[in-house]
């Protein structure tokens, strides 16, 4: 039988105020995990190590990084954007991984998880510096997820999108008859996806179960992708 168990396992999640942070603290607590629910900016280039440090060990790392998204022309794209979308979103997954990745190497396993985008598969209008970040996450996660695997730590994003989250499909959002439309219209699902549901994907890529997953992306999107 294959070991979806996270009985003591300690699970640092990011942004856990934000984006799929409430939903995945629900989800690894119901699991057995110890969670460590950070909240803390991550922008400052020492925050990510400060964070892992204060965390102590640290089995699964799930990186929930998350801005609002902009929605600006690509041609009206200027450089405080484009570096500021940058900054919260790609600049502190790599030093979270440095920072997380030595002692799981130590330990001879440990997991990570990346909440990334749909985005980065699909082409939006009005997305360029959104959908750049997001690309930036998933090649990362793809590249760092080969050079890991002989240490046996596995490395795996979510590519997400339609999923109900507070920070892009907040209650507002989703009484809106236009986006109702929307939904029906282009997720074949004709639905958001559950956080929960997200959630205990996220849930299961972390247990041992999904050790054979190396540099994996998955979307999940209700069907949005691929088209």
């Amino acid at each position: 039988m294959t070991d979806t168990s996270l009985v003591d396992r300690r699970v640092l999640i990011t942004q856990a105020d934000a984006f799929m942070g409430p939903a995945l603290c629900e989800a690894f607590a119901a699991r057995g995990a110890v969670v460590i629910a950070s909240t803390e900016s991550l922008v400052d280039p020492a925050a990510p190590q400060a964070i892992v440090e204060a965390s102590g060990q640290v089995d699964v790392l799930v990186a929930n990084l998350a801005i609002p998204a902009p929605t600006t022309p690509a041609l009206d794209v200027d450089e405080d954007e484009w570096r500021a979308v940058f900054a919260a979103l790609v600049d502190p997954l790599p030093r979270l991984c440095r920072a997380v990745l030595p002692q799981m190497v130590a330990r001879g396993g440990g997991k990570i998880v990346v909440m990334g985008s749909a985005s980065a598969l699909r082409g939006m209008k009005r997305a360029s510096t959104y959908s750049a970040a997001r690309g930036a996450q998933l090649a990362y996660v793809q590249a760092l997820g080969v050079e890991m695997a002989p240490q046996r730590v596995q490395v795996n994003a979510i590519a997400q999108n339609f999923v109900d989250n507070p920070t892009y499909f907040p209650p507002e959002v989703q009484a809106n008859p236009r986006f109702q439309e929307r939904l029906q219209r282009e997720v074949p699902l004709g639905r958001l996806v559950a956080a929960g549901e997200d959630a205990a994907f996220c849930a299961y890529l972390a247990s041992a179960a999904a050790d054979c997953f190396v540099g994996q992306v998955f979307p999940m999107c209700g069907g949005w992708v691929p088209r």
